[in-house]
């Protein structure tokens, strides 16, 4: 198995109001990878550009070892957006019978088990779904084809507090045999902060840091102050600022404690 089963060098990508600047990171295999970042600031550019749904202007991006334009790694992945993209006529039955006919791992008893663990109705039309429903379903079908590796980009938005742990424990015990692995975009940073290994922050269509979660609890922090205490901190001293209305937050690093 591949030290890291998703591999980006030097990814950029223009669209003239917005550039990714030469983007570079690692997902290693078996470990839980949190991609972090405001909106707007390149994550699910990034994402598309990994799935090879967007060409890149520059950079080399390997799956599983191969080039990501080699689309044969897709049936390994499993992927969820932040919208369900189901058509809302289709049940959950007949969406298991279309995926059963793409997948040849398609597992419809696995399948089915977390259709009542999430308790979704096979019969009803997801048109009638809420939003955290078509999420339950859109992870479900992500997840019942066995692939080694899931890609989610804000996958659990919608969901309430407890539905969304039982989500994160599914993740958490997918990668339990270490040759599985996850690359989870969100901007919940309490879900990161329980299952993800590593984090990533991107800012602008830059990669800010690529930390071990734990060197990042004890290493980073935010501190909220006014313009003129900001302007005492040295700028070699934090990472990115961010101005608000009343204070101005910056990310500092090598800092374990502070104060207003």
């Amino acid at each position: 198995m591949a030290d890291n089963c998703i591999v980006v060098q030097g990814l950029s990508k223009s669209f003239g109001d917005f550039l990714l600047d030469n983007v570079s990171f690692n997902v290693p295999t078996g470990r839980i990878v949190g991609f972090i970042g405001e909106n707007g600031a390149g994550k699910s550019t990034t994402i598309k550009l990994i799935l090879n749904e967007l060409k890149r202007d520059a950079g080399h991006i390997e799956v599983f070892g191969r080039d990501n334009t080699n689309s044969s790694f897709k049936n390994d992945i499993g992927v969820v957006f932040d919208e369900c993209t189901f058509h809302s006529v289709f049940n959950a039955q007949d969406m298991g019978k279309i995926f059963s006919g793409i997948y040849p791992t398609w597992d419809d008893g696995l399948y089915h088990k977390y259709l009542k663990q999430f308790r979704l109705p096979t019969d009803k039309p997801i048109g009638s779904f809420s939003k955290g429903m078509k999420m339950k379903l859109s992870i479900i079908c992500a997840m019942a084809h066995k692939p080694k590796l899931l890609i989610l980009d804000e996958a659990t938005t919608g969901l309430d507090p407890v539905v969304r742990d039982e989500v994160l424990d599914l993740f958490l015990d997918f990668v339990q045999d270490e040759n599985h692995s996850v690359l989870f975009s969100s901007h919940i940073t309490s879900d990161i902060e329980k299952i993800a290994d590593y984090v990533i922050l991107i800012h602008q269509g830059k990669i800010i840091f690529e930390e071990q979660k734990d060197d990042l609890i004890y290493n980073y922090g935010v501190v909220k102050c006014g313009k003129k205490q900001f302007s005492t901190i040295d700028p070699d001293d934090y990472l990115i600022s961010r101005k608000e209305k009343t204070c101005i937050r910056p990310c500092l690093k090598n800092t374990v404690s502070w104060s207003k």
